[in-house]
This record gives C-alpha cells, sequence and structure tokens, in this order.
C-alpha cells in the first residue's frame, strides 16, 4: 500500500505534464490546418521519383 503514495503523485504529475504539452501544441498551431496534408499528399509539383537519365554511348 506504501507504493500507492509514490504512485499517485507520479501518475498525475505525468497525466499533468501530457496535459500541458497538449495545450502547447495547440497554442503553437500544430493543428490548424488538417485538410493541407490530404491535399499536399495528392499533389504532383513535387515528385519523389527520379528522373530519366540520359544515356551518351
Amino acid at each position: 500500500m506504501e507504493v500507492l503514495a509514490i504512485l499517485i503523485p507520479v501518475s498525475l504529475f505525468l497525466g499533468g505534464v501530457g496535459l500541458v504539452a497538449f495545450f502547447w501544441t495547440l497554442k503553437k498551431g500544430q493543428y490548424d490546418d488538417p485538410e493541407g496534408d490530404s491535399r499536399r499528399i495528392l499533389d504532383t509539383s513535387w515528385d519523389d521519383r527520379p528522373k530519366p537519365t540520359r544515356r551518351e554511348d
């Protein structure tokens, strides 16, 4: 039972750290453009495929 005196405050502290980190990401604008990534992945202007090289014999 004595271990609960340590585990409960530690878990509350870690939960508080997670909550503060979540609010910090909200303040920094991490979730402002949820549609942008879905549109950018289909954009062909930045193609990751290698360009074909010309072979000069």
